[in-house]
């Protein structure tokens, strides 16, 4: 009843002439007349404004609740009312005047009162100034004000933390403007505010609807608005908001230490403000954890402090060598790590009376807690922290190392779902760090497997000086199978090889072997460039079909590759070149000018039954041949005719050896991101002075070998090589004497004046002679193993009109 007496609705009675004729209680307590002063005046003289035309016909029995009749008090002001007449009659229908009903604008009926105080969402009207004209019970509770308390106070005298944003960072408007600006726009507002209330140390949600309140004539009179606490889903939401970022920002990169620095960062500074990671060294080697089964009882572990960061960035990790950390055996971390199961400090009790009241939603209630957890440690505080949660990181039954997540910089305590967020963030990391491990721990094995298969170190040749390059993918690429090769031919000559197998990982690798091997012992037989990536494609697809199915073993995948096979000549200066798919080598003159290569790469290795081409150019001295894989050229950055014309460019900068410029030629043409390997092979050609070589036309006739013998002889003199005479007039003389018995004219004599002294001779027949054990009684047999004891190492080779038997020897 308190409602009522507080808004008295007044009565009274007007006589056919418009004359008041009774008067209320009410209406003394409303407009404050009493009735010796109103029975017996004009009824219009309580009106401020005239009545409509009709008075009091005009006014319905059922007052508008949408609309005021400004009223006059006794005291001069005005009162907003709203204004009924319902007509009095007497014996017989006699018409005795009209009853009268006032209400102050804005009064509800008794049942609207009470169902609106008791609603459970908090109510409240403001005038536009944000003066409190009425608080529903709900809402009192919130505020802890009763409604005498705050009528006729400003919002922002009652509730000064609504004056300023709790999330400065996000550009939140403090709720006093929200409210301020509904009453000077007239546009009602949704919002969801969070705000810490005075003396509570946790941030409460709430879902606000503010709209204005208006009259018959459409004016702003007051500001309405209601609410309810959401704290609950609003900090379920920002958990599963965290989860989401971390599923797309965990695990971006095959790296151990970036994955952790990925889980130090992504709750930081939205759910905690400081997180470390600590791992085993064997984690970040790529090896496997060791077994918890392992720990000595007693013993420290010492981990390694892969990732830290904080709200502040005071305490962050700077890149580099990790720094190692150790942990008691008392210490929380160790009996995680020992028992799997995470343990959450916290500095003080938040509890009243037992009573968990520090956050929202079922979490706060001690029954949603694990078993053990939490557990009140004052110690923490000394260390500035007012909470702390400890997880063991564990991946496939592996125990990698400990993740700790720290407030504190702000005053909420963990509750049992922060917990249940750390856990989730910490499998999921967890799951990233062993694949980055596992992809660590692959990559390097088939980088080892790479570099051991790759020369390790080039010889030394007079007809090229050579630099290489070789740079495997990115950390977040599996290694490939690029490879180069330089293999010193007979006759003083030097193959040029570049491939690239398809695929990565293991299998790329040591197909990549199996190619280089393969390579070596065709380029040892002396097969002309274009025959030997014959041979080279029939054995890709013995290769492939080796990798089929077959059995319990599964295929290992596709199987191909490209190659690039070049022989340079020093004596005739000519550079034969021929191609398996592979990008065709630039060669730039000693002027700067680029000589073409007339040729079309064949086939990929492994398609079979295509032939290959060879083209055989001449260079100048001194030229720059420039050999490489696709990986150089950029990848999918730019085509490959782009990164041919940059190559070139950056093959013109001067530079004071090829190992300069094969360092600018990797900074100028490989990205910071790259995703495939690079090989780059650079050689500088050199020409055999003419007086190092001497040849001679042998008529075919037994008489003429004295004089080969002779000629051979004084040439080996006159080089000043006395001491290689008696070999070489031995070998000269069975090598001659078997092209003039087995071969055909027209036969040849070469010698060579290299690294070693080489001896040809060379015939029209396609017949190659062959070693072969000579029995006792043989007459012959014996020259070709006198020959190979004799030198350093003798071979055959196929020409296009014959043959070349060669042998050399070493030189001092």
């Amino acid at each position: 009843m308190a409602a009522e007496q507080d808004a008295p609705t007044a009565a009274f009675v007007v006589d056919p002439d418009g004359m008041v004729s009774g008067w209320s209680e009410g209406g003394r307590l409303l407009l404050g007349w009493t009735g010796e002063e109103t029975v017996g005046r004009p009824v219009t003289d309580l009106f401020v404004d005239p009545p409509p035309p009709g008075f009091p016909e005009g006014y319905g029995a059922v007052p508008d609740p949408t609309g005021s009749v400004p009223l006059r008090h006794r005291d001069g002001s005005t009162v907003d009312a709203v204004v009924a007449a319902q007509p009095l009659f007497g014996a017989g229908g006699r018409a005795l005047g009209h009853v009268m009903t006032v209400q102050p604008w804005g009064r509800r009926p008794v049942i609207a009162d009470r169902a609106f105080e008791q609603c459970p969402f908090a109510l409240g009207v403001y005038d536009p100034e944000l003066r409190f004209l009425w608080i529903n019970a709900s809402s009192g509770r919130v505020i802890a004000h009763s409604e005498e308390q705050v009528l006729g106070k400003k919002y922002r005298e009652v509730l000064p933390e609504s004056d300023r944003s709790l999330f400065p960072e996000r550009d939140d408007k403090p709720y006093t403007d929200q409210l301020s600006e509904v009453a000077r726009t007239g546009r009602p507002a949704r919002l969801i505010t969070v705000f810490r209330p005075l003396g509570s140390n946790y941030a409460n949600a709430w879902a606000t609807s503010i709209w204005p309140v208006r009259d018959a004539e459409g004016r702003v009179r007051a500001v309405a608005n209601w609410g309810f606490d959401m704290s609950a889903e609003y900090w379920a939401r920002q958990r599963l908001l965290i989860l989401n970022e971390a599923s797309g920002g965990i695990g971006r990169t095959l790296d151990v230490i970036g994955t952790a620095q990925e889980l130090a960062t992504t709750p930081v500074p939205g759910f905690t403000d400081l997180v470390t990671v600590d791992l085993f060294d064997e984690v970040l080697r790529g090896e496997e954890p060791p077994s918890v089964s392992g720990f000595t009882p007693g013993e420290t572990i010492v981990l390694s402090r892969a990732a830290q960061h904080s709200a502040k960035g005071d305490t962050d990790l700077a890149p580099g060598p990790t720094t190692p950390v150790s942990h008691p055996p008392d210490s929380v971390a160790a009996r995680c790590m020992a028992t799997g199961r995470s343990t959450v400090e916290l500095a003080a009790d938040p509890g009243q009376g037992g009573e968990w009241a520090f956050g929202p939603g079922l979490a706060a209630d001690p029954a949603h807690w694990p078993p053990g957890n939490p557990v009140i440690d004052g110690s923490i505080a000394a260390d500035g922290l007012t909470g702390r949660i400890t997880v063991p990181l564990r991946a496939r039954g592996a125990l990698l190392g400990v993740v700790s997540f720290s407030r504190r910089d702000r005053p909420e305590a963990f509750t049992a779902d922060d917990l249940v967020l750390a856990e989730e963030l910490t499998a999921k990391a967890a799951v990233a760090v062993d694949n980055a491990r596992r992809y660590s721990r692959e990559r390097t094995t088939a980088l080892t497997l790479q570099r051991s298969l790759l020369p390790q170190g080039l010889p030394t040749h007079e007809a090229v000086e050579v630099a290489t390059r070789y740079l495997p993918g990115g950390t977040g690429a599996e290694v490939g199978g690029d490879w180069f090769d330089v293999v010193p031919l007979s006759g003083a000559r030097v193959a040029l090889v570049v491939g690239d197998v398809v695929g990565h990982g293991l299998h790329a690798s040591a197909s990549m072997g199996r190619l280089r091997t393969a390579v070596r012992t065709l380029a040892d037989i002396d097969l002309p460039p274009d025959e030997l990536l014959t041979h080279l494609d029939d054995l890709i697809i013995h290769l492939s079909s080796d990798l089929q199915h077959a059995g319990d073993f599964e295929p290992v995948g596709e199987f191909g590759a490209t190659c690039l096979y070049a022989v340079y000549d020093p004596v005739s200066r000519r550079f034969t070149v021929a191609s398996a798919g592979h990008p065709l080598p630039l060669v730039i003159s000693p002027d700067g000018t680029r000589t073409p290569v007339a040729t079309q790469p064949g086939p990929p290795l492994g398609i079979g039954g295509l032939p290959f081409e060879a083209t055989e150019l001449e260079v100048p001295e001194g030229s720059l041949l420039a050999l490489y894989t696709n990986g150089l050229l950029g990848g999918r950055e730019r085509d490959a005719d782009q990164g041919a014309a940059e190559l070139q460019r950056v093959l013109g900068h001067s530079a004071t050896s090829l190992e300069a410029l094969c360092d600018t030629i990797m900074d100028a043409m490989l990205p910071e991101r790259r995703t495939d390997d690079a090989a780059l092979l650079l050689a500088r050609t050199r020409a055999m002075d003419p007086q190092h070589v001497a040849d001679w036309n042998v008529e075919p006739d037994f008489a003429q070998v004295p004089n080969a013998r002779k000629f051979a002889v004084d040439q080996v003199e006159a080089w000043g090589l006395e001491e290689a005479s008696f070999v070489t007039e031995l070998v000269v003389s069975e090598l001659v004497t078997n092209a003039i018995r087995y071969g055909e004219p027209p036969i040849r004599l070469r010698l060579i004046r290299d690294t070693s002294l080489i001896c040809e001779v060379s015939d029209a027949s396609n017949t190659a002679p062959h070693l072969r054990r000579a029995r006792d009684f043989d007459e012959g047999g014996r020259g070709l193993l006198l020959v190979a004891q004799l030198t350093q190492g003798w071979g055959t080779r196929h020409t296009a009109d014959g043959k070349t038997i060669w042998c050399a020897q070493a030189l001092p």
